[in-house]
């Protein structure tokens, strides 16, 4: 009897651990593959002046090696889930991370169309993930939704910040150089690839075909489609203006270059907190119009701050604007999985709130410096930031209604290969 129940014992632990393996390697590989959204642009900023200097580039290009990646978000956005339903969504993923490897060694090689295309090319991979992430994080943890969107914006905010600090020790301290420095990251997606490469054999990938007279671009006339994308987009607006030129206003205002740097890496490392907890305690809300008031509320005050107070409370102005900024940018791409009924409906959602928000994101820092050469002053550009947090206060809280965004009628099919497991 004793022997029969040890059988039986065995053939559920050989039914049950390979899920239990295979769940855990798809929560590991989706955050090393968030570890790798955000580092390869970020790891420029520092060492952007190295790069000019070395290969002769104008300002103006040296300006684009950052601009290019969000022009590729925008672009290729809107195609990811068109991929996802065409060959899957964990096989578009793998895609994406190759191209990423390959796009950073690229721009490492000396060459400066190489340095651009590169760039331009490992923009169109991260397009790619940011989009199918949310979607992944709907179909395979519906439960957990908050939790695994919160984990994996945490991770990605955090590399970035890391890339940003290690620029200049890897580059002088190492002797690495800037390819050196901008090469070491292929480290980290070479990495993700490996640890994703097995999610290919359980690819879940959903055949959709769409019903007749339903138009593939319905989702783009819905209005709660376009607050949930405003949204995404504006804040997405605040936090590159944030990051292009926080620093100079505070020393044009007497603060040192040293001081400023600082003043920019805690505003990331603060944003991690609110950055995981937006999440948990959207999934929990009916509605999360109170967390969209909190939130243009802090990017209100620490703006207000900035313009009226000078350097005196400078610092919690700038914790106030991290904070505003990493609870929007993980409440945004929460609301791509709480406003959509489906996984696929969360990608094509996901797809057009970063094709616009980003697009806007592009221009955002190129029109602040613009305000501030016609003006030369920070008054007016500043009162623009302000402005731009009333509209997100807008945007915000029509997205943050319990609904669901209109989309064409489809049919699913969850198309499964013979290697492929249920779960």
């Amino acid at each position: 009897m004793k022997s029969n129940q040890g059988i039986a014992t065995m053939k559920q632990q050989e039914q049950v651990s390979p899920i239990a393996r295979t769940g855990i390697w798809l929560f590991i590989g989706i955050l090393l593959i968030a570890s790798t959204l955000r580092a390869p642009i970020t790891v420029l900023g520092p060492i952007v002046g190295d790069i000019r200097d070395d290969t002769g580039i104008s300002n103006t290009l040296a300006g684009m090696l950052t601009t290019l990646p969000l022009l590729a978000f925008a672009l290729v956005s809107p195609l990811a889930p068109r991929m996802a339903r065409r060959i899957g969504t964990n096989r578009s993923l793998l895609i994406g991370l190759a191209v990423l490897t390959a796009g950073i060694a690229l721009r490492s090689i000396p060459s400066v169309p190489a340095l651009f295309a590169g760039t331009a090319l490992l923009g169109m991979a991260i397009a790619v993930s940011n989009v199918l992430l949310p979607s992944l994080i709907k179909r395979d943890s519906p439960a957990k939704v908050g939790l695994m969107t919160g984990l994996y914006s945490v991770v990605m905010n955090m590399w970035a910040a890391v890339a940003s600090g290690v620029s200049i020790p890897v580059a002088q301290g190492l002797g690495l150089g800037w390819r050196g420095t901008l090469a070491i990251w292929a480290v980290l997606s070479l990495i993700a690839l490996a640890v994703w490469l097995p999610q290919v054999r359980r690819d879940r990938g959903l055949a959709v075909s769409q019903a007749a007279g339903a138009p593939a671009g319905k989702l783009w006339s819905s209005s709660l489609a376009w607050q949930v994308t405003l949204f995404m987009g504006l804040q997405s607006f605040l936090f590159y203006v944030n990051i292009a030129w926080i620093p100079e206003i505070l020393v044009s205002r007497g603060m040192s270059h040293a001081s400023a740097g600082w003043m920019l890496s805690i505003m990331q490392f603060v944003s991690l907190p609110s950055t995981f907890i937006m999440p948990v305690l959207a999934g929990r809300s009916s509605n999360q119009r109170g967390l969209v008031v909190t939130i243009a509320a802090l990017f209100l005050i620490g703006y207000a701050g900035l313009l009226w107070g000078g350097n005196t409370l400078a610092l919690l102005w700038i914790i106030m604007i991290g904070i505003a900024g990493g609870a929007g940018f993980s409440l945004a791409v929460m609301f791509f999985a709480l406003r959509a009924h489906h996984a696929s409906q969360a990608a094509e959602l996901s797809g057009m709130a970063q094709s616009v928000g980003y697009l806007l994101a592009a221009v955002g820092p190129t029109v602040f410096g613009f305000m501030h050469d016609a003006t030369h002053a920070w008054t007016v550009p500043l009162i623009m930031l302000i402005v731009i947090a009333f509209l997100l206060l807008a945007a915000g809280f029509g997205a943050g209604r319990n609904a669901y965004v209109d989309a064409p009628t489809v049919k699913f099919k969850h198309a499964f290969s013979k290697d492929t497991c249920k779960h």
